[in-house]
């Protein structure tokens, strides 16, 4: 995988962080880690938090990539344990652009939680495997 879609998942991050009105420090430590786990420094990711990126999800993405991203996006939101309308919206068309039917978020938001094990990903990215309309 190119830097392209790393970067391009945690443009989609800072968005969802910025729909309440600022980055906050649980979330920046999210975007960070998210980050870090994909070969991209902080010296990278600082100057993207400073602003809202256009909403770009890429074309090529696998089933894995997509659940992903989703699941990112998800927890993300959950951070900070309030769920606004407009950031539950912004996961919504983001889901859908990944090819997910949009109740994919009523599972996600059910199942999604800070520190998740291997077995519960993969049971997760299962249960939400019937939203993909494409494969």
């Amino acid at each position: 995988m190119g830097l392209n879609q790393p970067l391009s998942q945690l443009k989609l991050l800072i968005n969802l962080a910025y729909v309440d009105g600022s980055v906050g420090e649980k979330e920046e430590n999210y975007i960070y880690n998210i980050g870090a786990a994909n070969g991209i420094t902080m010296e990278t990711i600082r100057p993207l938090l400073s602003s809202t990126h256009d909403t770009f999800v890429p074309n090529d993405l696998n089933n894995d990539q997509k659940f992903n991203y989703i699941f990112s996006l998800v927890q993300l939101m959950k951070i900070d344990e309030r769920l606004y309308k407009e950031e539950i919206r912004y996961c919504s068309k983001i889901a859908a652009r990944l090819g997910y039917n949009e109740a994919v978020m009523f599972d996600l938001m059910l199942h999604v939680k800070g520190a998740m094990g291997a077995n519960e990903l993969e049971e997760l990215k299962k249960l939400t495997a019937k939203y993909l309309s494409r494969s």
